[in-house]
């Protein structure tokens, strides 16, 4: 598989723990979630015609992850692929489905994880209120403060 993205060039020179970090997969789960993507973008774009975006699959890919590891928004991720938001909202978008479709990357239902289930513990956590420990407030410890603060208007008739 050829890579022609430089991001992704680029990002694949990164050492396995950085990636990983970075993009939230192994290098080895990147490149079958970029096979099946490419698989798929062939399957659909087999008779021709103009893919819908400027952005290769890869950058796709790439972009997804970025989005799902970092939250980042989607005006962030169109400036910095130079692209507009809605072929960055339609690129996530594709991934998603396509990588659900396929089922290898699908999570398990409800019911499955309920079945594997193991026993509960309960944890009791104290999350009780302390009173906090500071002056009484009162007439005399405020107003004469701000009295003393104010400059009177006699005082300013002198000047």
């Amino acid at each position: 598989m050829v890579i022609q993205s430089q991001r992704v060039q680029k990002a694949l020179t990164l050492s396995r723990r950085k990636f990983k970090q970075l993009f939230g997969v192994k290098r080895e789960t990147f490149f079958k979630m970029l096979e099946v993507l490419q698989e798929a973008f062939e399957e659909l774009h087999k008779f021709g015609g103009k893919p819908p975006t400027k952005l290769r699959v890869e950058d796709r890919l790439l972009l997804t992850l970025q989005y799902w590891r970092e939250y980042r928004t989607l005006e962030h991720l169109a400036y910095e692929y130079d692209t507009v938001v809605s072929n960055v909202h339609k690129a996530i978008e594709w991934v998603e489905n396509t990588l659900i479709r396929n089922g290898y990357f699908r999570l398990p239902g409800k019911k499955t994880l309920i079945e594997n289930a193991q026993t509960l513990r309960t944890v009791a956590v104290d999350v009780t209120e302390h009173p906090i420990e500071r002056p009484k407030k009162n007439r005399k410890n405020i107003i004469p403060a701000k009295r003393n603060v104010t400059p009177s208007r006699r005082k300013w008739s002198l000047i």
